[in-house]
C-alpha cells in the first residue's frame, strides 16, 4: 500500500504529465484469450488510461521517448516512470530525471503529480560508482557491450570512457538507435538506472569527472572481454540442437532509422542470396507512430514482401504465454533473451539466418 498523504513537497519532487505508457500484447495471428470478460476487462483498463492522459489509444511503446511519440521529458524534467529502458534513456540521455519505479508508484506519481524524492533525483544520487574504459578495436554491439556493463556494475551508475570515439559527440539518430538499445541491456542485464558516457550525454559533456565518486571501481573492456560475455549467454530452448523458427528484432522498439536499415540489410541479402523471402518467420517490432510513419514509404511495400511482419507488439510480453515455449525463438535483443528463453545472437548472424546465408551458431 502507498501511503502518498504522507509526501509533503518538502520530501517530493512535481512529475510531468502521463502522456504515453508501456505496452500490451496484442496476438501476432490468433488471439491469446478467448474469454470475451478478459476482452472487455482488457478495453476497460485501456479507458481508464485514456481518462488519466495517455494521449490517444495508440499510445503505447516501452520507447515512449521517441521523437514521433510526441513525449519527449526535457533536461531536468522530473518522470514517474517505471519501464526499465524508458528510464535508463530519460537519465542518461536526455538528462531528465526518474527511479527505477514499480508499475503502481508509476501510476500513482502520475495521477498525484509527485514523487519521493531520492536516488536519480539527487545530485548525488547521479554520481557514477565505475569507471568504465573501452579498449576495443571496433564499436561494440551494443547489446552485449551494455550486458557486459550491467552485469558487472548491477544498479550502480557507471561513466564509461572510449565510447565518443566511436558514436562522436553529437546524440544523431544512429546514436539514438545504439544509446537506446545500449542503455536497454545495462538495465535487464544488470539494474542500471542511468549511465554517462564521456563526451557525449549531456551530464558528462556539462560535468565531466565531476560526476565521478572519489572512491569509483574500474572495469576495462577490451575485444577479449566482449566476446567472453556474448559466449557465457546460455541456450535455454528444449531441443537446443534444433534450427530456430522464430525471430524477432525490435525490444525496445525499433527506431525509424533502424526500421528502414534493417529492411535495407534484408532486401539486399535475399538479393545476395537469391531468394524471394525470409527463411523463417521474422517480426519486426516498432512503436505505432513510427509503423504508421514507415508505412507512409515505399520501403514499407519492400519489406513487407520479403515475407517480414512488421508488428507493434511487445515481444517480451508475447513470450510469457506459455504456449510460445515450443517456439525456438531468435533475437538480437539482450532484455529480450534475459526474461525468456529466447535464444541471443548478433546482428549480422540474425541476418545471415533470416536471409538464408547460414543459421546463426
Amino acid at each position: 500500500m502507498f501511503h502518498f498523504d504522507y509526501l509533503t513537497e518538502n520530501t517530493c519532487s512535481k512529475v510531468c504529465e502521463l502522456a504515453v505508457t508501456d505496452i500490451f500484447c496484442l496476438p501476432l495471428k490468433y488471439p491469446l484469450n478467448t474469454d470475451e470478460s478478459n476482452n472487455n476487462k482488457q478495453k476497460y483498463y485501456e479507458n481508464q488510461l485514456l481518462k488519466l492522459g495517455v494521449v490517444n489509444k495508440d499510445a503505447y511503446s516501452c520507447a515512449c521517448y521517441f521523437d514521433e511519440m510526441g513525449n519527449i521529458p526535457k533536461k531536468g524534467d522530473i518522470l514517474s516512470w517505471s519501464e526499465s529502458s524508458a528510464v535508463v534513456y530519460a537519465n542518461s540521455v536526455l538528462g531528465a530525471r526518474c527511479n527505477r519505479n514499480s508499475g503502481m508508484l508509476e501510476l500513482f506519481g502520475s495521477i498525484v503529480g509527485y514523487v519521493p524524492e531520492f536516488g536519480f533525483l539527487t545530485d548525488e544520487g547521479r554520481k557514477a560508482k565505475w569507471k568504465v574504459i573501452l579498449k576495443t578495436t571496433k564499436l561494440p554491439e551494443a547489446q552485449i557491450l551494455g550486458s557486459a556493463i550491467g552485469m558487472k556494475v548491477m544498479e550502480d551508475v557507471p561513466y564509461v570512457y572510449g565510447l565518443d570515439q566511436y558514436l562522436g559527440n553529437e546524440i544523431t539518430d544512429d546514436v539514438v538507435g545504439y544509446l537506446k538499445d545500449f542503455g536497454a541491456a545495462t538495465a535487464s542485464n544488470g539494474a542500471v538506472g542511468l549511465y554517462h558516457i564521456d563526451g557525449l550525454t549531456p551530464e558528462a559533456k556539462k560535468y565531466g569527472e565531476k560526476l565521478i565518486r572519489d572512491d569509483a571501481q574500474e572495469y576495462i573492456i577490451t575485444d577479449e572481454e566482449i566476446e567472453r560475455v556474448y559466449a557465457s549467454y546460455p541456450i535455454m530452448w528444449k531441443k537446443p540442437d534444433k534450427k530456430g523458427n522464430l525471430v524477432f528484432i525490435g525490444c525496445p522498439h525499433l527506431t525509424f532509422q533502424q526500421l528502414n536499415a534493417w529492411t535495407d540489410k534484408i532486401v539486399a541479402g535475399l538479393k545476395e542470396t537469391g531468394k524471394k523471402k525470409v527463411v523463417v518467420r521474422t517480426v519486426i517490432t516498432t512503436a505505432p507512430d513510427i509503423k504508421e510513419k514507415f508505412m507512409q514509404t515505399h520501403k514499407y511495400q519492400e519489406l513487407i514482401a520479403t515475407g517480414v511482419k512488421l508488428s507493434c507488439i511487445c515481444p517480451l510480453m508475447y513470450t510469457n504465454n506459455p504456449l510460445t515455449k515450443s517456439r525456438r525463438i531468435y533475437t538480437s535483443s539482450n532484455k529480450l533473451r534475459t526474461y525468456s528463453t529466447a535464444r541471443y545472437a548478433k546482428d549480422q548472424e540474425i541476418l545471415d539466418f533470416i536471409v538464408g546465408r547460414k543459421e546463426t551458431k
